[in-house]
């Protein structure tokens, strides 16, 4: 593997007679083989500091990416990283560092590369460029899609300096429980199950709200639970052909009949397609309380964090077409 022009070598690979390549090394062999890192250090590169000068040259795009992307797989804080680059060989050979020639990057330097992608909004491109990249390798959107949302809860302790919780966060009530912190709006292609739309908001908006934001104006079909439901003017507007496959909600006056009942269930055959999404963010990823202060910084971690839930999605079928451009 090579990184900013240098190769990885390991002394211990020749002494570990009976060493056996883990899950996490072949998920990143995998995530290695698979990323457009061209295409999005490219996006990187007008907003990183130029190494022409005198001054100490900053660390490569493509490596401080690399760390950015641990991160998000790995659920890691900025020392969280540096104290994993030490610790994991698996993490150090993705990253390209050799402890022999040099250190891991350490967590200040992983800060302000962080700082860099969230003021530039970087991680909303990072999702654009990911998407445009598996479009073009085949993943095109279908004309169905299924719209959820899911809380990323925040600390709603008021045990900190100002004695008061993140104000860019709010609280909202699901069946019993209260929850406070962000809420994760995606659309999602019926077909690929791949995230084509995203909005991070306060967890206090109410999911029918960004219909609309969601919805890329092609759709045949749009499927959602019943907190869509009664959205069909909504629907019509953003996606002028779309029939609304939303679950009818009974109220207290008004119970669903049984054949009300069996079409919600056979709608949701289609529509538990985006759990597995958040499976992967929420499960996977560890993305389920938010890393940081602010609605602007979580929202780029949720960006990042969908363009990778989307190639983990697409990773088999990546890693197939490429066997078979090597093999032709």
């Amino acid at each position: 593997m090579v990184i900013d022009g240098m190769k990885q070598t390991s002394l211990t690979d020749s002494f570990e007679k009976y060493r056996k390549k883990t899950r996490k090394e072949q998920f990143l062999e995998d995530m290695e083989t698979i990323i457009p890192w061209k295409e999005l250090c490219e996006a990187i590169e007008p907003f990183y500091p130029n190494p022409a000068g005198a001054g100490r040259r900053p660390i490569g795009i493509e490596r401080m990416l690399r760390i950015h992307f641990l991160q998000h797989w790995f659920n890691l804080s900025d020392p969280a990283a540096e104290e994993a680059l030490y610790d994991s060989r698996s993490m150090r050979q993705f990253v390209g560092i050799d402890l022999g020639e040099e250190p891991a990057p350490d967590e200040t330097t992983i800060c302000k590369f962080r700082h860099l992608m969230e003021a530039h909004n970087l991680g909303g491109r990072l999702f654009y460029l990911v998407n445009q990249y598996l479009k073009e390798d085949g993943s095109k959107v279908s004309r169905g899609t299924i719209v959820d949302a899911s809380i990323i809860n925040a600390p709603s302790s008021t045990k900190n300096k100002k004695k008061q919780r993140d104000p860019d966060m709010h609280q909202t009530r699901k069946g019993n429980q209260w929850y406070f912190g962000m809420k994760a709006h995606i659309g999602v292609d019926s077909k690929t199950k791949l995230i084509h739309s995203v909005v991070a908001t306060p967890a206090n908006v109410h999911d029918s709200v960004i219909l609309g934001d969601l919805l890329h104006g092609d759709e045949s079909r749009v499927w959602g639970d019943s907190a869509y439901a009664g959205q069909g003017g909504v629907i019509a507007e953003h996606a002028p052909r779309a029939k609304d496959f939303t679950n009818k909600k009974g109220s207290r006056n008004v119970t669903l009949s049984d054949r009300d009942r069996a079409k919600n269930r056979n709608k949701s055959k289609v529509r538990a397609k985006v759990e597995h999404l958040f499976g992967v963010m929420k499960g996977q990823f560890g993305f389920t309380k938010v890393r940081y202060k602010g609605l602007d910084k979580n929202a780029h971690h949720l960006f990042t964090s969908c363009a990778l839930v989307n190639l983990v999605m697409a990773k088999k079928t990546l890693l197939r077409r490429q066997r078979l451009l090597i093999q032709a």
